[in-house]
């Protein structure tokens, strides 16, 4: 072997060394015999280097897995024998393999056992077992390779491929595998393991361990009566009181319960196993510290709760009712045990028995009524939620790291549990959480704020727990209107929003929100949060974190009580106008609020204004007092931009222009068809914010960042204005055509498309004007060269295609054929032909779709007898070939959704020439086209008469088959 590239193996070589290692792998999987020296390297022991050894293996795996068929016997025979001698040399070294090394020949042994068990090597296990015996170290691998052939065989986290076809013949394949497995060897591989387990579980915690895992792994496919009998289950149980077993032994007792079985006999498996745990004092929980054993106990109860329920519903479909009671009471008799585990201190343990807990109240909620036992169940589950729900003193509110991640994931467990008790009980539920509400918020300022947030927090779930329509809390039953009312009522009025602590606030902000219909029902708290909001508690909390939240929070809660908001705009807008200042990129000056959150509070200043009561003029005055400090603000720092020599300095400037541009953008966001901002006399101030934005596109620095941010202005402005807005576009458009590359055209156009589709003949000189240099500018781009592989350069065309076709379909589709017409015949003759290449030579189904809804608009348009001169023989040259040439392409793939759609659009040109042409098109069809393509004549007598039938659906569907 090449010893200096070997010498690359080693994690800690340098880069070229590694780079030639890699060269040298991909040079053995190409060779022949490559294999053979690393097969000898390995029976014989030549290398001692881990990373050389591991990397033989890896060379026989890659021949076992991709070229094994092409050996013959004798070299096959070679690799067997290899395996087999390294694996007898395993028992004899002075150390141990890596377990690296071990578990990769493990996998290599696997993938031989797949390839060979059912032809040429059906001793596979029992010549292991004869090499292995009872040695610690051949027993080790024994158990690795076990485990690694039910990887191949059953683990359904390996994803073999994502062909389907494929996948299926594995499965038939491992189905064969583990059917012969069965039949042959089964038996035997469980007595080895209680050979093993029996001679190693009081010197080899490790051996027993691993065996345990197999055990675990094996019994989900084959006969459980030879796991699930007296002297296995004894010996489990064994093990389920040593400190280092036990963990494992409760996960193999857990596979035993998870073993899909008739409902009768789990239940009989399940409450053996129960009585002999409780005998053997495993239920007393509260006697055990070992937090490890116990979510894996928790796990194992979880198993079994799980198990007899569903047990208990298939008994039920059965109409088995006596068995399906007894399942019920066994059910009945774990729920302290569950109780205990949920209520535990550690999450984890309690996090293991959710899904029992789910499922228990899910049976509830079909029995027509409880029990007295079963309500203080509900009770008992209720209140062990709210308490587990609670933070604790070690959260780390301020760097939320994993272990926060991970409680709340868990209180999102819990809050299904909390959904599925309102299910069952939501008269209790309402009343709990008042109870703990009401007890907490009277005393709030000498409570913990753990206990306050989840009193608040229990508030907000009861809004998804107890669901109504559009939020209507306060109508409809009385009696939770009333007491839903009176938490609110409490919550705004209690001071609570003054507590010390983020949680809280956060809650309190979120829960008003929420519960926004409250409001209406009694206006006379809004002072009270409007202050909350704007105040230390809200924008101006010295918590980033809530400041942020809050400006979210309260665009959402203006928005919300829109005309209430009446008599607090002006004083709201003098509050809110220290946070809306443009923060300069000079002098350090930190911003209370970021220009994101920045976007919430214009936004919210723009829905004060639009929907007031004022006169036009007054909302006049209020929108130019709120814009006018962005445009001269503007006008100053691209001033600045423009002399700017330090690239940071520049980033940092049109950074701050492109903020201006969108605060101003976010204020038309109020404006709706109701309020337009012509009706609310706007339309003055939004164009002079166009006047001020503009001259940014003819800025030679930072174009990405300027170019885009005023693009989006434009758009707004589309939207919101009318025919004002127009004479605008053509300067706009003619900078942003300069120096462009494929994304900026590719974002451009989107533009030229709303403008053509709201204004339509308005636009029509303009659009006449710019058609061409459009053009020009995308064939420029679309024919720069670009290498080979370079994907991102050939993905950036593709879009700019889409958006070219996109662009000619807006046109066209807006009734504004002559701004194509008029272009001269030799530019028109160009378009066309990008869009027939477009429609047949691009495997773009997307835009082969686009290019044939063209098509066909331009036939409907001027295929008619009085159409432009030479398009009939355009028509018949082109249009017809294109319809039959893009589906006979070997890329057009008719399994793919887009494809599809592409050869229905094509189907509608084939009939849309037959509409303006008649007769003419079929005798075309008949006589000159289709015999040119050697069809045969019945098919194209077939092909037109679905093409003359007048119902469209008729010819897709033909042309489909």
């Amino acid at each position: 072997m090449d010893e200096q590239a070997l010498l690359g193996l080693n994690p800690n070589a340098d880069a070229d060394f590694r780079q030639r290692a890699l060269a040298y792998f991909e040079q053995l999987k190409i060779s022949q015999d490559a294999w053979q020296v690393c097969a000898e390297a390995l029976a014989q022991s030549i290398y001692s280097d881990d990373h050389i050894k591991f990397f033989c293996f890896q060379v026989l795996e890659h021949q076992i897995k991709f070229k094994y068929s092409e050996l013959t016997e004798v070299q096959q025979q070679l690799i067997r024998e290899t395996l087999i001698t390294w694996l007898q040399a395993q028992m004899l070294n002075p150390q141990t393999e890596k377990t690296f090394i071990r578990n990769k020949a493990a996998q290599v042994f696997a993938l031989l056992f797949v390839t060979e068990y059912l032809t040429k090597w059906p001793k596979f296990f029992f010549d292991i077992l004869s090499v292995v015996d009872l040695n610690p170290r051949g027993v080790d691998m024994y158990l690795r390779i076990l485990m690694a052939v039910d990887a191949e065989l059953v683990d359904r986290d390996v994803v073999h491929t994502s062909e389907a076809s494929y996948y299926f013949a594995l499965t038939l394949v491992n189905t064969l595998l583990k059917d012969t497995m069965r039949e042959q060897c089964i038996p035997s591989l469980v007595e080895s393991w209680y050979q093993i387990l029996q001679n190693y579980q009081y010197n080899n915690s490790e051996l027993t361990c691993q065996c345990l895992e197999v055990v675990g792994a094996y019994v989900s496919w084959i006969d459980l009566s030879l796991i699930a009998n007296e002297r296995f289950i004894n010996m489990l149980l064994g093990h389920m009181s040593v400190e280092v077993l036990r963990e494992e032994a409760c996960d193999c007792l857990f596979e035993i319960v998870n073993k899909g079985m008739d409902p009768i006999d789990k239940t009989k498996l399940v409450e053996s196993l129960c009585q002999v745990l409780q005998s053997a004092g495993l239920f007393s929980i509260d006697q055990e510290d070992d937090v490890d054993f116990l979510a894996r106990f928790s796990k194992l109860v979880n198993g079994m709760g799980q198990a007899l329920i569903a047990s208990w519903t298939k008994l039920i479909k059965n109409g088995d009712m006596k068995s399906a009671q007894d399942t019920l009471q066994a059910i009945e008799a774990k729920v302290a045990l569950m109780l205990q585990l949920l209520i535990h201190e550690d999450d984890d343990i309690s996090s293991n028995i959710i899904g029992f807990c789910y499922d228990y109240l899910h049976i509830l909620k079909q029995l027509p009524a409880l029990s007295d036992q079963q309500k203080a169940n509900v009770e008992a589950i209720m209140l062990a939620v709210m308490k587990k729900l609670t933070y604790d003193e070690e959260y780390n509110f301020e760097n939320e790291g994993e272990d926060e991640a991970m409680f709340v994931e868990y209180r999102k467990q819990l809050k299904l549990l909390l959904d599925r008790l309102a299910q069952v009980s939501p008269e209790l539920l309402l009343a709990s959480v008042r109870r703990v509400f009401n007890t907490t918020l009277q005393n709030w300022q000498t409570t913990r704020f753990m206990e306050v947030e989840v009193a608040i927090r229990l508030l907000y779930m009861l809004a998804e727990a107890l669901p109504v329509s559009h939020g209507a809390h306060f109508s409809g039953d009385v009696t939770k209107a009333t007491a839903l009312q009176d938490m609110m009522r409490t919550l705004v009025t209690s001071g609570v929003s003054a507590y010390q602590h983020t949680s809280v606030t956060l809650e309190f902000f979120e829960t008003v929100v929420r519960y926004e219909k409250f409001f209406a029902v009694e206006p006379q708290h809004i002072p009270t949060v409007l202050m909350a909001f704007l105040d230390h508690r809200g924008l101006r909390h010295t918590s980033p974190k809530v400041r942020s939240r809050t400006a979210y929070l309260f665009s959402r809660f203006v928005k919300s009580l829109n005309k209430q908001m009446n008599p607090f705009i002006e004083d709201v807008l003098n509050r809110i106008q220290d946070l809306m200042e443009l923060s300069p990129p000079e002098n350090g000056y930190q911003a209370l609020l970021s220009s994101d959150d920045q976007l919430f509070i214009y936004e919210t200043a723009g829905v004060l204004i639009v929907n007031s009561e004022y006169s036009a003029e007054r909302k006049q005055v209020l929108m130019r007092n709120l814009l006018t400090p962005l445009m001269e603000k503007f006008k100053v720092l691209l001033e600045k931009l423009m002399m700017a020599q330090d690239e940071d300095r520049q980033m940092a400037l049109a950074d701050c222009l492109n903020h201006a541009v969108g605060f101003a953008s976010r204020t038309s966001k109020a404006f709706s068809n109701k309020q337009t901002v012509k009706q609310c006399g706007c339309s003055e101030v939004y164009l002079d914010c166009l006047q001020t934005f503009l001259p940014a596109l003819s800025c030679p620095l930072q174009k990405e960042v300027l170019r885009s941010g005023v693009r989006t202005f434009l758009h707004r402005m589309i939207i919101c204005l009318e025919e004002e807005v127009l004479p605008f576009i053509p300067s706009a458009s003619e900078h942003m055509l300069k120096d462009c590359e494929a994304k900026d055209l590719q974002e451009f156009i989107p533009l030229i498309n709303q403008i053509t589709a709201k204004f339509k003949t308005q636009v029509s000189p303009f659009l006449q004007q710019m058609f061409m240099p459009l053009l020009h500018a995308i064939f420029e781009v679309l024919l720069l060269p670009a290498e080979e592989n370079d994907q991102s350069a050939a993905l950036e065309k593709q879009m700019l295609r889409r958006s070219y076709f996109a662009f000619l379909q807006t046109v066209t589709g807006s009734g504004m054929s002559e701004v194509i017409a008029n272009q001269g015949a030799e530019n028109v003759e160009r378009v066309l032909f990008t869009v027939i290449q477009g429609a047949v030579d691009y495997p773009d189904p997307i835009a082969q779709k686009t290019c044939f809804i063209i098509l066909s608009k331009l036939v409907e348009l001027w295929g008619g007898k009085d159409g432009p001169v030479g398009f009939a023989d355009f028509v018949y040259k082109h249009i017809v070939p294109a319809c039959f040439l893009a589906p006979l392409k070997q890329t057009f793939d008719l399994a793919d959704a887009q494809t599809v759609l592409a050869l229905s659009e094509c189907a509608v040109t084939l009939k849309t020439i037959h509409l303006k042409r008649g007769p003419e098109c079929i005798q075309y069809l008949q006589q000159e086209y289709l015999p040119s393509l050697q069809v045969a004549p019945e098919i194209i007598q077939e092909f037109c008469q679905a093409l003359q039938q007048p119902d469209a659906k008729v010819f897709k569907n033909y042309l489909k088959v």
